[in-house]
């Protein structure tokens, strides 16, 4: 009963407004490493689709022209990030003894967009519940680290708004923790760490086809619709400005919807979570993540990667 009214409590502080996304990931962390989740699977297929609809109202409040600017430069550097990604962390994966299928799921989850390209390409390489909850746990924790962390680094190195943006969507697992750390650092950070993020996202539709050939697998494809939608909220804001006032308010919406999202993915981290990870995948989601984000922030410090 009383982690019933502290989860519920949560939920209500978390979509307040008076709570930030750092915040509100804490509180959800300790609640989840202190009771048992009454709403485990309620929980994680909530946090799923406010993320998706967060992210759609998101998009009220950006320019289609920085979107698409944005996106188009952030192309080359995200198809490369990609690769050398896949390429360090199955080295890495072998270096550490993982499992192949896991070391494959936490390279394509650090590569590409975290928990919703793991769930998207598991089932098509026949990954089994283990190996999914093994390689969920893994991004989830770090996704939990990068988010609390990040802002403080991009503040002690200097970082503009445009640099921590673009480093935060290069190095981060999940959309929700990228546009959580973004929205902590800035405005312009929010709209350059969103657009550029989404665009790696996109990438989950050719992984999992290719996924699909290498296993001559037919199983279903999860195609990420949302960012459609994203793109069609910012296509209002930009040419329709009639509705000003109410893309404010789908605007705000989306960021309170994230905040409450963050919350949920906090709750999902368990003692038992932690000890199902094991050390060997953390290991290798650890040392994959690290480099990507120590390479990701020099590349940009020189400014070999921009906007």
């Amino acid at each position: 009963m009383i982690s019933k009214i502290l989860f519920i409590t949560g939920i209500l502080l978390a979509a307040s407004g008076y709570v930030s996304p750092p915040i509100a990931l804490a509180m959800g962390l300790v609640f989840g490493l202190s009771v048992a989740h009454p709403f485990s699977k309620e929980s994680k297929k909530l946090s799923r689709y406010l993320l998706q609809a967060s992210v759609v109202g998101l998009g009220f409040g950006m320019n289609l022209h920085e979107v698409v600017h944005a996106g188009r430069s952030g192309f080359v550097y995200t198809c490369l990030g990609i690769s050398f990604a896949m390429i360090c962390g199955m080295a890495l994966g072998q270096l550490f003894k993982v499992q192949r299928r896991s070391a494959f799921l936490i390279s394509t989850g650090t590569a590409i967009c975290g928990g919703s390209a793991i769930a998207a390409v598991g089932p098509i390489c026949h990954a089994s519940d283990d190996e999914m909850a093994i390689s969920l746990g893994t991004v989830f924790v770090l996704n939990s680290v990068a988010l609390l962390t990040f802002p403080f680094i991009g503040a002690a190195l200097k970082l503009s708004q445009m640099q921590f943006g673009l480093w935060a969507a290069l190095a981060i697992h999940d959309t929700s923790s990228v546009v959580g750390a973004a929205a902590k650092y800035g405005a312009q950070a929010l709209a350059v760490g969103t657009t550029v993020k989404l665009a790696r996202a996109l990438w989950i539709v050719p992984m999992s086809i290719g996924t699909a050939l290498v296993k001559h697998s037919k199983a279903k494809i999860q195609w990420p619709w949302f960012i459609g939608f994203f793109c069609l909220a910012a296509v209002c804001s930009t040419y329709l400005p009639a509705g000003a006032a109410a893309y404010a308010l789908l605007f705000k919406a989306g960021r309170l919807g994230l905040t409450v999202t963050l919350f949920l993915i906090g709750t999902g981290i368990s003692i038992g979570t932690l000890k199902e990870v094991g050390h060997k995948p953390l290991l290798q989601g650890i040392a994959l993540w690290l480099l990507v984000s120590v390479v990701s922030l020099w590349l940009i410090q020189k400014g070999w990667i921009a906007i």
